[in-house]
Parts: structure tokens; sequence; C-alpha cells
């Protein structure tokens, strides 16, 4: 059979195709636990939100991130407890049992870091915040105490306090600045709203070694009988003290150190 060609015109044309439209869909990525279990997992749009993404992913794996009852936060709290004991046995002149109880509560500090950086589900939003705490706390107490017993001058201790002070109230109004509304007593205090993390500076780091090394020396001079040479590095030594604690107060003030996660 012959078609001729204006049937052939008007096949070809009941036959034209519609375009095709392009939609741009989000990539994912599937992550198999098992070859047949699947999960979709957004990617960032764009590779500057990597870092902040990896983060994130990081965080939700974290199952301590929000954890109260840890290793290190009870031995916060052990600090916590340990220091007006240490505190009234300066007062009293007790040195001995003083700079020993001093020197546990020392290593209940390192032991808290340890943990939490190398143990997994320990490392929580609390600790984060209560670490410090106890920290200023027990380093608060003992400048006072021996400043008291005159061990440490007053100066120093002045500077000590008031950047303690400062750094507590500036924590409490930048977690007021940045929290999600509406602000309430209860949601204030809760680790899982607008959470903050305080990330130690180096300065401040190294500021608190020889903190807790001025009230070590001033513990260990009414002790023993301490000489000129032992004098002069005291000397030394508070006067390095203050330079840290000044310079690393301006750090926290600047807000690097405060960080919302």
């Amino acid at each position: 059979m012959i078609v001729g060609w204006r049937g052939t015109l008007r096949c070809a044309q009941s036959m034209r195709l519609t375009p095709l439209k392009l939609v741009p869909v989000e990539p994912r990525l599937f992550l198999a636990s098992s070859p047949t279990a699947k999960s979709p997992l957004r990617v960032p749009p764009n590779g500057s939100n990597l870092n902040k993404f990896a983060l994130l992913s990081s965080q939700a794996d974290d199952p301590g991130r929000h954890r109260v009852f840890t290793v290190p936060n009870a031995l916060c709290v052990f600090r916590i407890g340990l220091t007006p004991v240490i505190g009234s046995l300066v007062v009293t002149g007790s040195y001995t049992p003083a700079l020993s109880l001093f020197v546990v509560a020392a290593i209940t500090d390192m032991l808290d870091g340890l943990i939490a950086r190398n143990f997994r589900g320990q490392k929580s939003l609390l600790g984060s915040v209560l670490d410090p705490v106890a920290d200023k706390l027990l380093v608060g107490t003992m400048f006072i105490t021996c400043t008291y017993a005159a061990l440490i001058p007053v100066p120093l201790t002045a500077l000590v306090l008031t950047r303690d002070i400062s750094l507590i109230v500036g924590g409490f109004y930048k977690r007021y600045q940045t929290m999600a509304r509406p602000i309430t007593l209860s949601r204030f205090f809760d680790s899982k709203v607008s959470s903050m993390q305080i990330v130690p500076t180096i300065v401040s780091k190294v500021n608190t070694v020889l903190q807790l090394s001025v009230i070590t020396f001033a513990l260990i001079v009414p002790i023993v009988e301490a000489g000129p040479m032992m004098d002069h590095f005291f000397n030394a030594l508070c006067v390095s003290t203050g330079i840290t604690t000044l310079w690393s107060g301006l750090q926290y003030a600047s807000g690097k150190a405060i960080k919302k996660i």
C-alpha cells in the first residue's frame, strides 16, 4: 500500500513529542548499614558548608551530648564539694592537709578532661560549662583564703576575681542574647535549647596552670623554710599569672571562646 506525501506529513505531526523539562533534584547520599538497607543523607548545597555539615553529623552521633550523669560531671561536682573544705583548712592554718586536698582536686580536674576527650558518651554540653565553673570556684576560693592568710598579694587576687566574675556575668548575658525566644527560667538552663559551648583558649590554659602553681607554692611556703630564691621565684610567678589573667580575660571578653552550636 502506497501512502501519499500528505498522509506521511499528517502522521509525523501527530507523533510530535513534547520537549522534556529538567527539574533540579537535591542530591542525596545513601549510607547502608547492610547491603539491603539504605537511608538517605542530605548533602550540603555547596562546599562552604561541608565543615558545618560534618560537625552537625558528629554531634548527632554523640550519645552524651545532652547527658547529665557522666563521670566527668561527677568529678566536677566532687571538686565543687571539696572547695569549701580546702578553704576552711587554709583559714584555720592547716596548710598541710589543705595542700593535700588541693592536689586531689587538681587531679580530678585533669581526669575529667581526659575522660571526656577519650571515652565516647562522656563529653556533654553541661560538662563544658560545669568544668570551668568548678575550676573558677576552686581557684577563687583558694585565692581569697590564701590572701586572708597573707600568702598571696591582694592585687593579684583582685585581678583574678574581677576576671572570673566578668566571665560568669558575660556568659549569662551572651546566653540571653543568642537564645531562641521565648525565654523562660527552665529554657534558659536547658542545655538542649540554643546550645552554647565554652572553648578555652591557649592563653587561658596557660593561665590556669600558673594560677594553680601560685596556689601550690603559696601553701608550700609556710610548710617549708622558704629562702630568698623561692621568694623571687614566687614573685615572678605572681607577675606572670597577673599578665596571663588579664590577657585571657580580654580574649573571653571578645566572645571568641563562647560558641553557639
